[in-house]
């Protein structure tokens, strides 16, 4: 039985659907009220017992690191202010989890992002996160996929139910084969036409991966893709004829906070449960709509 107690965060992307917003700032650590998204990553991979991440970021990212470091300066002056409130919600970040990073010097997909974490993670199964797709639920999506990987023991993709007009902005699983929200996944296909498969188990950004993976991911040396870009989705599709992956539906709300409305959505539903801002945020909504 193996234990997942590693994680890749893949936060290399430009951000250009929330340009000009992310000419400076990484879309990764736009907040969600207060909270950047990519510290709801963190926070919901150490949830799940991951020990061990490994961010990789690109070019004009430092503002990462910077906030899983600690700020000397900022804390102190908490302290001489008495802001204690303030101050128990950053000294705690850097102890979330040690984290190391790793740099994409060029974007050459999701899969060449994932590649630049391999000597960190060595011969063992870990939990990948993309920067943009939060769940939000009584369990993490994290949690859910380490718990479906104890399981199989194999590589497990996390889905949700997509509607028709959203078939084609989706990577997609057709499986013959479910039990209880898992699906044996006989093909992964590409972003299809919704006319091309009966399928709406739409693939996103959350992952188990096997140490194979990587080699699947080598193999492919870009050569499925037009534009040369390496991805995990190539990968996945070779390895379904040698080996079985699976798809688990994840419970809960989930946002794709990488849109626009997306992130919209993921910012008014958070604040809505927070106990200082959602009586007075459901007032003003009465007030708008």
């Amino acid at each position: 039985m193996q234990k997942i107690r590693k994680c890749i965060i893949a936060a290399a992307g430009y951000g250009t659907r929330f340009l000009p917003a992310t000419k400076a700032m990484p879309k990764e650590m736009l907040p969600i009220v207060d909270k950047p998204v990519l510290q709801y990553l963190v926070e919901e991979a150490v949830a799940a017992g991951i020990t061990d991440i490994v961010i990789v970021t690109g070019r004009g990212k430092h503002s990462i690191e910077d906030h899983f470091d600690t700020s000397f300066e900022l804390e102190y002056t908490l302290v001489e202010k008495k802001k204690h409130d303030l101050l128990a919600s950053v000294e705690g970040i850097p102890n979330l989890a040690r984290i190391a990073y790793v740099r994409q010097p060029i974007p050459r997909g999701d899969g060449d992002a994932i590649l630049r974490a391999r000597p960190f993670i060595g011969d063992e199964p870990c939990l990948v996160l993309f920067g943009d797709d939060l769940i939000k639920g009584e369990k993490g999506g994290a949690s859910q996929l380490i718990e479906a990987f104890s399981r199989k023991q194999t590589p497990i993709i996390a889905l949700e139910k997509v509607s028709d007009e959203r078939v084609s902005s989706y990577g997609i699983i057709e499986s013959s084969s479910s039990e209880h929200g898992i699906h044996l996944v006989d093909k992964f296909l590409e972003k299809p036409k919704a006319t091309e498969t009966s399928s709406r188990l739409g693939v996103i950004g959350k992952y188990i991966i096997t140490p194979e993976v990587f080699d699947y991911i080598e193999r492919s040396g870009g050569e499925a893709s037009r534009d040369g870009e390496l991805r995990l989705a190539d990968a996945f599709a070779a390895m379904v004829s040698d080996r079985d992956i699976y798809g688990l539906e994840l419970e809960g709300a989930r946002y794709d906070t990488g849109d626009k409305f997306g992130f919209l959505k993921a910012t008014i539903d958070y604040a809505l449960d927070r106990e200082d801002l959602g009586p007075k945020l459901r007032e003003f909504m009465k007030t708008r709509v």
